[in-house]
């Protein structure tokens, strides 16, 4: 499994296009909570962008509890009314991308829940998935490339692992922005990377050991130095 990091700055245009174009078309046809939308196909070819970027907003729009899609009948107004419809995705439009530290903060609090949960609700599988991810870290650590993504995929095999799927969600939703402010910022030197060898493993036997307090702990030492080093940036 590959996470690529990329640019959202165009991506995030053409979102802001389509979710104001959604809701022009709302307001237009005075569409009620229930009422179906157009297909991917006539919004794309309606607005002049790919499905794939229609699809985007529409997941967006729906992460927020604003349309709700349902398989092989298509996409519907969720029961909201217009007036807070329009003022959501208004918030929605007016949200600023995260600076580093506000990822730092959201990534730490986030994983130190998640890693006491893991420890209470892991299962075999989900401990194969990390270990697998362990062991791809240490041998990009320990041969000199970089090890950024094999890092963040080890921390969501643990989120997966937590069973709480939002919390799950939030992870995968800032881990690309994750990605690009650590290449941005070059916080994995390589002292750092092989310090993170032990305390990968050190959460992990935790987890296996089903020690929420442990799992917890080692986590927070493994973030000690990262949330130091954003706030000397």
């Amino acid at each position: 499994m590959k996470i690529e990091a990329i640019t959202k700055t165009e991506n995030q245009t053409i979102q802001d296009k389509i979710i104001i174009g959604i809701r022009d078309l709302i307001n237009h046809k005075n569409l009620e909570p229930g009422d179906k939308l157009p297909s991917e196909r006539m919004l794309s070819e309606k607005f002049t962008v790919s499905r794939s970027n229609v699809r985007e907003a529409i997941q967006k729009l729906e992460f927020y509890g604003l349309l709700k899609s349902i398989p092989q009948s298509g996409t519907f107004v969720a029961n909201i009314g217009v007036i807070a419809m329009n003022g959501m995705i208004e918030d929605i439009l007016r949200l600023e991308d995260p600076d580093f530290k506000s990822l730092v903060e959201t990534r730490i609090l986030l994983e130190l829940k998640t890693a006491r949960l893991a420890a209470l609700r892991r299962t075999d599988e989900d401990l194969v998935k990390m270990k697998d991810a362990l062991d791809a870290y240490e041998n990009k650590v320990l041969s000199g490339e970089d090890a950024v993504q094999e890092d963040l995929l080890f921390h969501l095999a643990i989120a997966q692992a937590s069973g709480n799927s939002t919390m799950n969600t939030f992870m995968l939703i800032i881990t690309p922005e994750i990605i690009t402010n650590f290449e941005k910022y070059h916080v994995c030197d390589d002292d750092q990377a092989h310090k993170g060898i032990k305390e990968h493993t050190d959460i992990f036997n935790a987890i296996v050991d089903q020690d929420p307090q442990e799992a917890k702990e080692k986590m927070k030492i493994h973030f000690k130095m990262l949330y130091q080093y954003c706030y000397n940036i």
